[in-house]
């Protein structure tokens, strides 16, 4: 039988050691393709490149596969991906990371991890970002690499609902402590965000981003409880922001 196409993207750099944690995963499972930025774009969340150029290389990353690196956002690698490398031939799976940090609950918004994986799945693609949580350059996938050839084969033995994809956040433990896999909701949580104020050699005012995340969520079914209580999350998103529960009360409004 014909292996499966896997499309592999991230968003901190073709050369991270998170990719090529996935990569090897992916590698058992299918043909594997990447397409990766050429530099870390954590944070970019689905912004696409449309005033500039993009630049696409192909590149000597991972010995024996197809690699291209991308000058554009994680949006912009699964596009070129998919119409450019490809040819419009359509991946059977794309996954994104593994991300050096945490996308749960509302990082997922300015995940470009995760916004790598949603673009996929726009195009129709079942669709999977991972992360652990350890934002070290040096983290450990090890342990993490089991569950993720599970939910991989999962996902291509049963599919996945159009226009839905899978958050997967791993918690930072050994193997033997991480007591399994939980299908969650998003938890509500939020970042305090605070700007602190410097002044550059120059003389020039700037600003450095810094805060502290903030979860007033209690829930026992949501990510962020999963994940301190030493399991894996799964959570089921998809691209649909529309807040279902407010249309009622707009209906007001029409007849205005």
């Amino acid at each position: 039988m014909e292996k499966p196409l896997i499309l592999v993207t991230n968003d901190d750099g073709i050369t991270a050691p998170g990719i090529r944690a996935l990569v090897e995963v992916a590698s058992q499972l299918g043909e594997v393709v990447v397409v990766a930025p050429d530099s870390p774009q954590s944070g970019m969340g689905h912004a696409i490149t449309v005033s500039s150029p993009i630049r696409l290389h192909p590149v000597d990353v991972f010995e024996g596969l197809t690699a291209y690196e991308c000058s554009g956002t994680p949006a912009d690698c699964v596009k070129l991906a998919r119409h450019v490398v490809l040819k419009d031939k359509s991946p059977d799976l794309c996954v994104s990371g593994i991300n050096h940090g945490s996308n749960a609950s509302i990082n997922i918004i300015y995940s470009g991890t995760m916004s790598a994986a949603m673009e996929a799945s726009l195009e129709g693609i079942p669709s999977i970002g991972f992360s652990l949580l350890d934002y070290s350059h040096n983290a450990n996938f090890e342990a993490g690499k089991p569950f993720i050839q599970k939910i991989m084969a999962w996902v291509l033995a049963h599919g996945m609902e159009q226009g839905s994809l899978l958050n997967v956040n791993i918690p930072n433990l050994p193997a033997e402590s991480i007591k399994g896999l939980k299908v969650c909701r998003q938890a509500d949580a939020r970042w305090v965000e605070e700007f602190t104020e410097a002044v550059d050699p120059r003389g020039q005012k700037y600003y450095w981003l810094t805060g502290r995340f903030v979860n007033d969520d209690k829930g026992e079914d949501t990510d962020i409880w999963a994940l301190e209580n030493d399991y894996i999350s799964i959570v089921p998103s998809m691209h649909d922001l529309t807040n279902y529960r407010a249309m009622k009360g707009l209906k007001g409004l029409e007849g205005q």
